[in-house]
């Protein structure tokens, strides 16, 4: 993929990041309610990656799944997004009705914020080359200083 799309491009995929990053608050705080609801926060999260497994694999089949060949080529180490979203999810579940959903989901953001730019400096993991200026470590900065003083309760 191009690290420059046509604008056009760029700003339709924007937006549907922007609306993405709607859904994570709410999936926070109706996960975090179902947790408090059944009285665990494990049972929450075994139960959207329940519901989230029956709408991926009913999406994938309209799309079209590669082979099974193609799942077992991929080196293993791929497959650890799985670990990281499971802790994530477990993470805020548990947290998110002791601190508050913002609480949680500013500190998840400028965790994302700091590893993203990590990952794009150094093109881990396949990722496109970013390179980390002190415009952007400034841009960092800022963003942290705001997630601070949003978060913040008096």
């Amino acid at each position: 993929m191009s690290a420059n799309p046509a604008p056009a491009t760029a700003a339709a995929l924007s937006l549907l990041m922007l609306v993405s990053g709607f859904g994570i608050p709410v999936m926070a705080a109706l996960n975090a309610a179902l947790g408090r609801h059944l009285g665990s926060p494990t049972a929450a999260t075994a139960a959207l990656y329940a519901v989230g497994l029956a709408l991926s694999l009913a999406v994938a089949l309209i799309a079209g799944l590669p082979s099974a060949a193609t799942f077992r080529s991929a080196p293993p180490q791929l497959y650890l997004g799985a670990a990281f979203v499971v802790f994530y999810i477990l993470a805020v579940t548990f947290t998110a009705p002791r601190i508050g959903v913002g609480n949680a989901v500013f500190f998840v953001l400028l965790g994302q914020v700091i590893a993203a730019a990590a990952i794009d400096h150094f093109a881990l993991l396949g990722a496109l080359r970013t390179a980390f200026t002190l415009r952007r470590g400034l841009g960092i900065a800022l963003m942290a200083t705001g997630l601070y003083f949003a978060r913040r309760t008096g």
